[in-house]
């Protein structure tokens, strides 16, 4: 991918633009960069008020573009960046609540007065992973991939709907039924993980 583009697209519109992407257009894919990175970084700044991970959002979603170039579905190129940045940024404050309530169940458990923190947290989160790891493998096989991609990947509904085939309304009831099975395959971890299953509301 090469970072500046062509003047010749900078007259192009979007419409004209993902045409010239499809094709691997390296030129188009800059100019939709340089015409779209700024305002994303902005958006991404002003919710997270964290420049690093601003960034890294940004640059997410233009190299999960670029390697889409050739079975995007985009119709309409600014409110596609727009929506998947704001899914973006929706899944990261989701990581950073399951991430705080973590560490506030760990400060506030009763056992740690007995037990060196450290060590109580470590066994305490390596216990809490292998559980989510092994309810996610009870997971129908469509229903733990579309999860997957959504939860631990992070990708939008949107970009799943396109690499499953599946529609996004099917990818959602996917996501709902997957949502649905875990709440009862960790019931004795739910106030641990509560604030990850909060996506629809």
């Amino acid at each position: 991918m090469k970072s500046s583009s062509s003047g010749a697209y900078g007259a192009y519109s979007d419409s004209a633009l993902l045409d010239a992407l499809r094709t691997d257009g390296e030129g188009a894919f800059a100019e939709i960069y340089n015409r779209y990175c700024y305002p994303l970084f902005s958006l991404a700044y002003r919710k997270l008020d964290d420049r690093e991970v601003a960034e890294e959002l940004v640059q997410d979603l233009f190299t999960y573009l670029w390697a889409q170039r050739g079975s995007s579905q985009v119709q309409q190129l600014d409110r596609y960046l727009f929506s998947a940045m704001k899914y973006r940024i929706i899944n990261h404050l989701k990581v950073r609540k399951v991430q705080a309530a973590y560490e506030l169940y760990c400060r506030l458990s009763p056992a740690q007065a007995d037990v060196d923190t450290a060590t109580e947290d470590a066994l305490a989160l390596h216990d809490l992973s292998a559980a989510l790891r092994a309810s996610v493998q009870q997971l129908p096989a469509k229903s733990r991939e579309i999860f997957q991609l959504s939860r631990l990947e992070h990708f939008t509904v949107p970009e799943i709907s396109v690499r499953v085939n599946l529609s996004e309304k099917s990818v959602e009831y996917h996501l709902t039924k997957s949502l649905k099975l875990l709440r009862g395959y960790l019931r004795d971890f739910l106030l641990i993980i509560l604030p990850l299953f909060v996506f629809f509301h």
